[in-house]
């Protein structure tokens, strides 16, 4: 019934989170038995390979071996940190997003590198993904330090300036900050956490989705659900406006006895398809089809 736009899990336990819930990743074998109880049919695997995200880096040829073995229920991503290879805006970007599509890696993400979304390593590695026709996943935050992602203002201008500077690349929204943007004028704790109350009106993210059909949502975790759920008379509108462009994710980081985040979005969209308040068309888009259709399954 769903396609899972946003995962991570791994092989071998990682060292647990030093902060927050000191847990690790789930093993493919845990996520795939919960995904059954949930009617997940299908995941994209996102490398964690940037620093900030990471008590142990996780490399592209693991996920495409998890793939390899899921007789294709996993789906792979690349990805690069936009430090890597030379460190600056010379770093072959196109040739190794060519390799890892040849491979069978159908996108680029989850960015978390912690440097400005303008800096020109990441739009050099923006470029590269654009060459090689893959789309980009992003975590974004307001800060540099002590958080993950990349760094865009309130508002979001070094994204629109992206979007139109990569106009063929498709970018996958992601993360607090750039769902805290639904509505106008958050506040810094709303773009680090989980606004609540009805959205009176209306933010950079509708605002960006209708000017730039190179922008889609990422629903996975707490701040797509949150998005969502925080205003349901506005999501409605929101998953009918936007209904090509919305994909169903989980963004599960957590084992056995902890997935917190597999069922919240399910149970939303699906009793908002019971209820009639979304069709059956604009269900199944968002459940599995536009990720079928996006990303060439």
């Amino acid at each position: 019934m769903f396609i899972d736009i946003h995962v991570h899990t791994r092989r071998l336990p990682c060292p647990p989170r030093f902060a927050g819930d000191k847990l690790t990743y789930a093993s493919p074998k845990e996520l795939l038995e919960a995904y059954d109880e949930v009617g997940i049919e299908q995941a994209v695997i996102l490398p964690g390979v940037n620093p900030e995200c990471n008590y142990g880096v996780q490399s592209n040829e693991e996920v495409l071996e998890i793939a390899e073995s899921s007789n294709g229920r996993f789906i792979p991503f690349c990805n690069v940190d936009p430090r890597a290879m030379t460190n600056n805006n010379q770093a072959p970007f196109e040739w190794i997003f060519k390799y890892y599509r040849d491979l069978g890696c159908k996108g680029v993400g989850e960015i978390c590198a912690n440097l400005s979304m303008l800096d020109p390593r990441v739009l050099a590695l923006f470029k590269g993904a654009e060459a090689a026709g893959l789309p980009v996943t992003f975590h974004l935050t307001p800060f540099i330090g002590l958080y993950y992602g990349l760094v865009v203002q309130h508002g979001m201008p070094e994204l629109e300036e992206v979007l139109q500077r990569f106009s063929n690349l498709k970018f996958f929204g992601h993360s607090q900050a750039f769902w805290a943007e639904m509505g106008a004028n958050p506040t810094l704790q709303d773009r680090i956490g989980w606004p609540s109350g009805k959205i009176e009106e209306e933010g950079a993210v509708p605002r960006l989705m209708r000017k730039y059909p190179n922008l889609y949502g990422d629903l996975s975790a707490g701040s797509g659900f949150n998005a969502m759920n925080r205003d349901e008379e506005y999501a409605i509108k929101f998953l009918n406006e936007f209904q090509d462009r919305l994909f169903f994710g989980t963004d599960n980081c957590q084992p056995t006895g902890h997935m917190y985040c597999l069922k919240p979005l399910a149970e939303f969209l699906t009793r908002l398809r019971d209820s009639g308040k979304i069709s059956e068309s604009v269900f199944n888009k968002i459940a599995r089809e536009n990720a079928i259709r996006v990303l060439g399954l």
